[in-house]
């Protein structure tokens, strides 16, 4: 059965999938980039216990496929999947899967870098941080889609 190369969903990321579906599709480039978001055991000072995300999967998913099309029109040459998990997830765990490819490591790596800096940006997804003596809701997506000044702070960082 297929990988979509766009979902968010809950359950386990399947790195090893996610890229054979990316590469499938992109058979003889050179390159294969991929990130891995892992839940940290603390932040700001507090010991993390766990973390739950939260997302409206329908406008989540729209805002990936309009990242995908602004790495479409950067990097042409380069292909990219992503997979955002959603409910609980423990220590260790991954909340995010980016895979990019292309003929050089180059775009690889800056589509990488990129979608991750475009999904903290606009892609309507929560965290609620649970930690030894409470929780908090985190920051989420604050950035207008059509904010231009927003997309090319996020270039700049993928580009850096």
């Amino acid at each position: 059965m297929p990988v979509p190369l766009i979902d968010v969903a809950p359950g386990a990321l399947d790195l090893a999938a996610l890229t054979r579906e990316v590469t499938g599709q992109r058979a003889g480039d050179g390159a294969v980039a991929s990130f891995i978001g892992l839940v940290r055991d603390h932040n700001q000072g507090r010991r993390v216990s766990f973390l739950d995300y939260e997302a409206y999967q329908p406008l989540a998913v729209r805002a990936l496929h309009r990242i995908v099309e602004e790495i479409r029109q950067a990097w042409p040459d380069t292909g990219v999947g992503v997979h955002h998990r959603t409910g609980r997830i423990e220590i260790g765990d991954a909340s995010i899967i980016i895979v990019a490819v292309s003929p050089h490591r180059a775009n690889a790596f800056a589509a990488c870098r990129y979608m991750i800096e475009r999904v903290k940006q606009i892609v309507p997804i929560w965290k609620h941080e649970h930690f030894e003596g409470g929780d908090v809701w985190l920051e989420g997506a604050t950035a207008d889609p059509d904010d231009e000044s927003a997309r090319q702070a996020a270039y700049r960082i993928a580009c850096a």
